[in-house]
């Protein structure tokens, strides 16, 4: 079984993307931890813990996949921009 502070930092962690539709590096950042825990959190414990919960994560860092190329160039324009 999860331990209760993994099992609490996944529910809050998971409530977190989904309010704000954060990234996973956003909600790394808002927890203060690494990426890699965040990502164990909400896509391999949280199904264990609730599957319902699980699944709207996963639409949600789908959609996050799709638009990390626009967001990508998005950044890079506006780090030419400040240079220029």
């Amino acid at each position: 079984m999860v331990k209760d502070y993994i099992y609490e930092r996944c529910l809050t962690l998971a409530k977190f993307i989904i309010e704000n539709k954060a990234t996973v590096r956003c909600a790394a950042k808002e927890f203060g931890v690494s990426k890699s825990t965040v990502h164990k959190d909400i896509s391999e414990r949280l199904i264990k813990i609730n599957p319902h919960l699980a699944k709207k994560i996963r639409e949600i860092l789908d959609e996050n996949k799709a638009e990390r190329h626009i967001r990508g160039g998005l950044a890079t324009k506006k780090k030419y921009k400040k240079i220029s």
